[in-house]
């Protein structure tokens, strides 16, 4: 008999969010979740006009995509959110050896 190979990539969820105040309580819930893993990207197409932000942890990828120019204002209102969990210290400790690093390096 022939065993299958599990596919041990796991599934992405892409979720294109049209309201914009839904998708910011979206990516900041994901940065809370995840804050280690989550990253965002921004991309703007000159030819057609269209601004894409783009947040994932890769389980769940988060995006908004918009061709108004009043929207890339909010892009200045999303840089600063994650400026702001990135450098908080209310977000959850990191599971990573940085913390631990950082710790040993106190200690000496």
């Amino acid at each position: 008999k022939k065993k299958k190979k599990k596919n041990k990539t796991q599934k992405v969820r892409m979720v294109y969010i049209e309201n914009w105040d839904e998708f910011i309580e979206a990516a900041e819930n994901l940065f809370i979740s995840s804050p280690d893993r989550t990253r965002y990207v921004v991309k703007y197409r000159h030819c057609d006009s269209c601004l894409v932000l783009k947040v994932t942890d890769d389980k769940v990828c988060l995006k908004y995509k918009t061709k108004q120019a009043q929207d890339v204002k909010r892009l200045q209102q999303f840089n600063n959110l994650f400026l702001k969990l990135s450098t908080s210290k209310d977000t959850p400790p990191s599971n990573n050896n940085n913390n631990n690093n950082k710790n040993n390096r106190r200690n000496r």
